[in-house]
């Protein structure tokens, strides 16, 4: 009688395969008995409840609330208008670059100038009105007018 071909690691190697086949076919069957192809389209449903909660339970009509396209108003709230406006005075102007910084009187923030927007030629501590516009690094003043003082 010879002696089996099979060495050890050889037979190893194929009990090793043979496990991973059955761990694939059974992971295969659990996902077939797991999957939602035969729920019924009520249990696959999401509602959403008076507070904006998401349940599996249909919101209660009762505590529906009616809401008429009249009743909605779409505007700034009062207290929140911006006077576009202002007042302050020239604290910095490089003539050169052609830039600035206006200290409003108000609030006594620093906002941004060019000279393009400057109406009259303005120096150091001179007091100007202008008006403010959104910029890329905060407010910006447009409109600029020397305020002549008596």
């Amino acid at each position: 009688m010879s002696k089996s071909r099979d060495t050890f690691n050889k037979r190893n190697r194929q009990l090793q395969k043979l496990k991973q086949r059955q761990d694939k076919q059974l992971k295969m069957e659990e996902r077939r008995e797991n999957t939602p192809k035969g729920k019924k389209l009520e249990d696959m449903l999401a509602y959403v409840d008076e507070n904006g909660n998401i349940s599996s339970t249909p919101p209660d009509p009762r505590k529906k609330i009616v809401v008429r396209s009249e009743d909605i108003s779409i505007s700034t709230p009062k207290g929140n208008e911006r006077d576009s406006s202002h007042t302050g005075t020239v604290q910095f102007f490089n003539e050169e670059k052609g830039f600035g910084f206006i200290t409003e009187n108000k609030f006594q923030e620093r906002i941004f100038f060019h000279s393009s927007q400057l109406a009259v030629p303005v120096k150091l501590n001179d007091k100007v009105a202008f008006d403010t516009e959104p910029g890329e690094r905060g407010p910006v003043a447009v409109a600029i007018r020397k305020i002549e003082l008596p």
